[in-house]
C-alpha cells in the first residue's frame, strides 16, 4: 500500500485500495476500528428516540403547568432530534466499503466555522440494500484545508469523484 493512498479523518485515517476503502482509527490496516455501535447506528437512533419521547413528555407536562418557554424549547429540540434520526435512518457505520458496491461518492465543502468537509459514499450492503457512509475531514483548527486537498487528491485520482 502506498502512503499517498491513505489520509486524514476526523477520527482516523482512510486508506484507499484498489478493492476496497477502509477507515481505521490508528492508521494501520489490521487494526480496522472495531466501531462501538457495529456497522449499524441502530442503537444511536434509539436513544435519540428514547430522549425525544422524554422531552415531549417534559414538554406536555409544560403546558399544563402553565408554563411556555421551557414547553416550546423541548418541543423544538424533540423536532430537530426526529430529523436527525429520519434523515439518519439509511447511514452506516461500517469501516470497510467494497468497490465494486460503491454507487456514488459525494463531496460536501465545509462552511467555515459551522462544520467539517466530508464525503458521503453511497453503496450497496450485503442485503442489497442502498447505504450512506459519512468520511468526515478533519476540521480547520486540525489542519483541515491541507487533508481535505490531499483527499481530494486521493479520491480523484482513483477515479471515485470527478
Amino acid at each position: 500500500m502506498k502512503q499517498e493512498n491513505t489520509f486524514k479523518t476526523k477520527t482516523g485515517f482512510c486508506h484507499v485500495l484498489p478493492d476496497k476503502i477502509v477507515l481505521s482509527r490508528d492508521g494501520i490496516i489490521g487494526n480496522v476500528a472495531n466501531v462501538t455501535v457495529g456497522k449499524s447506528i441502530t442503537r444511536i437512533l434509539i436513544l435519540y428516540g428514547v430522549i425525544t419521547i422524554g422531552l415531549l413528555y417534559v414538554a406536555i407536562e409544560g403546558f399544563r403547568n402553565g408554563k411556555m418557554l421551557e414547553p416550546i424549547l423541548f418541543v423544538l429540540l424533540g423536532t430537530y432530534l426526529v430529523y436527525g434520526i429520519f434523515t439518519s435512518i439509511n447511514n452506516s457505520a461500517t469501516p470497510i466499503i467494497n468497490r465494486q458496491k460503491i454507487k456514488e461518492i459525494r463531496f460536501k465543502k465545509a462552511f467555515k466555522g459551522l462544520s467539517r468537509s466530508r464525503f458521503e459514499v453511497l453503496f450497496e450492503d450485503e442485503k442489497g440494500k442502498i447505504k450512506k457512509r459519512l468520511i468526515m475531514l478533519p476540521g480547520s483548527m486540525t489542519g483541515g484545508d491541507r487533508e481535505t486537498k490531499k483527499a481530494l487528491k486521493i479520491m480523484k485520482d482513483e477515479g471515485l469523484i470527478d
